[in-house]
């Protein structure tokens, strides 16, 4: 039977005008079909493996970062002034801070305010083994994180401000760097020439102090005699924008 209205041609043949007009052949044909097991149907195309593993951990990686986004954010509305970013550094500028640490470079390397990690990977990526570190941050939740992320780094939970005090027990051998992530332009002058001076002393002759910053001038000022400083070009793929400065001990 067909559904709908069928019109013959003056030589008799059936043309259906709306809907399907069924035919025996037609029907043997969907009957037949209709029989298939649907686990003899083709199944699309499987992915690869590695596909399938890099597709799982991209998606990881995304949702880590949201997550990291969300616990940074949450930390800034309740210390904006401890914390200093609204959201973690982005990758290309923690790979910038990354790149001026030697790690072939003795001794343990410093980071101080790391956060949930962002500089650290970067670190870890750029071949500091993660015994090696030492991860000074203040929010106890991020020192949760970090122990989770990083169980071979010393993770120390503290003011980073009083740097020389907090360290110096802990130190068997001169820092091969110190990498920072602190808001050094919300503190007094004072505060931020008092670090440098206690970063020095930790570290290394000529190890180099790695600090960003999204202020155009640098934190540390360069008339300070007994060090030397370089300043990165602008990040522009940061947001907001930032620069990397470097200072080191003459």
């Amino acid at each position: 039977m067909a559904s709908g209205s069928v019109r013959r041609t003056s030589n008799g043949t059936a043309l259906t005008v709306s809907g399907r007009r069924s035919t025996p052949e037609g029907s043997a044909a969907r009957s037949a079909a209709s029989l298939v097991p649907v686990s003899s149907m083709p199944n699309p195309m499987p992915l690869h493996p590695v596909a399938t593993r890099v597709a799982k951990k991209g998606l990881l990686d995304k949702v880590l970062r949201f997550d990291d986004e969300v616990h940074f954010l949450k930390s800034w509305i309740e210390k904006p002034l401890a914390t200093g970013a609204v959201m973690p550094s982005g990758r290309i500028l923690a790979r910038t801070m990354a790149r001026y640490v030697d790690p072939t470079q003795d001794g343990p390397v410093i980071e101080l305010g790391p956060g949930t990690g962002p500089v650290t990977e970067a670190l870890v990526r750029h071949g500091v083994e993660p015994r090696r570190l030492v991860l000074v941050e203040f929010n106890p939740t991020f020192c949760r994180l970090l122990r989770t992320r990083y169980p071979e780094a010393t993770v120390v939970q503290g003011d980073a401000y009083r740097l020389r005090p907090l360290l110096s027990s802990l130190m068997k051998e001169p820092a091969a760097a110190l990498v920072s992530s602190l808001p050094l332009m919300t503190k007094p002058l004072r505060t931020r020439v008092r670090l440098i001076s206690d970063a020095l002393h930790l570290m290394a002759p000529h190890a180099p102090f790695v600090q960003f910053t999204y202020a155009m001038v640098t934190p540390i000022p360069k008339a300070t005699s007994s060090i030397t400083v370089h300043a990165s070009d602008l990040v522009w793929a940061n947001v907001p924008p930032a620069r990397v400065w470097v200072y080191r001990g003459r």
